[in-house]
């Protein structure tokens, strides 16, 4: 019961928060606007003659179109049903969408170095482990890229480390989400993610009421490449 009370608990907090969240996520006025290239990952995973970026974003972005709302709740076998899904889930179904199995690999991962991961507490669980925020940041940061948290509006120099499909994490909330391959006039990109009530995209990369923690891109990749 408690760790069915402590997902409740959490996703109260989440969804409290929505609406103070969303409704602010476009007071920052952006500034002039800037040309801040988009870039994209030369792997293509799923052989669909797109990026793996790409196919990220999209994946992540039909989570929105299909109204997927807030559920952090415990499910057998892992996944929740179609239509519901916390932050986390954006993160594996965008993967999903470059032929990517996310759950597969921080289900193995987590087998294999258990202590590498405290949040499962010595316990893997493969109904919930890949849906939890602090693995996901145990995993990417093994072997991801880790990359700048820093986003400096209308500088393009910092702004070009912000790519289509990267992931980002914040806290107050802790909460995850991917990058968009849209950017506002001042060159910071917008953010795909689900705090609730559903899925959208919007300024979060800005406007959470956290500060960005991680910063990753999965499977990596250098924009020169």
């Amino acid at each position: 019961m408690t760790g069915r009370w402590s997902i409740i608990r959490h996703c109260i907090s989440i969804l409290l928060l929505a609406l103070l969240v969303c409704a602010g996520l476009s007071a920052c006025a952006p500034l002039p606007g800037i040309e801040v290239p988009n870039h994209y990952s030369p792997a293509d995973t799923n052989n669909n003659g797109k990026s793996d970026s790409l196919d990220l974003v999209e994946a992540a972005r039909a989570e929105i179109a299909r109204g997927t709302r807030y559920d952090a709740g415990y499910y057998p076998g892992g996944y929740p049903p179609d239509g519901l899904g916390a932050c986390t889930d954006i993160i594996w179904v965008a993967l999903r969408g470059a032929g990517i199995d996310l759950k597969a690999l921080v289900d193995e991962d987590i087998r294999q170095f258990t202590a590498d991961y405290p949040r499962v507490g010595g316990v893997p669980d493969p109904n919930i482990d890949f849906r939890r925020v602090p693995n996901l940041v145990v995993f990417f940061g093994k072997y991801g890229m880790t990359l700048t948290t820093e986003i400096i509006p209308g500088n393009p120099e910092n702004l070009t480390e912000w790519q289509p499909g990267d992931i980002v994490v914040w806290d107050g909330p802790e909460h995850i989400g991917i990058v968009s391959d849209r950017r506002r006039s001042d060159g910071v990109p917008l953010a795909i993610h689900n705090c609730g009530p559903q899925a959208s995209e919007n300024a979060a990369l800005l406007n959470w009421p956290g500060k960005i923690t991680y910063h990753f891109r999965y499977p990596a990749w250098t924009v020169d490449q």
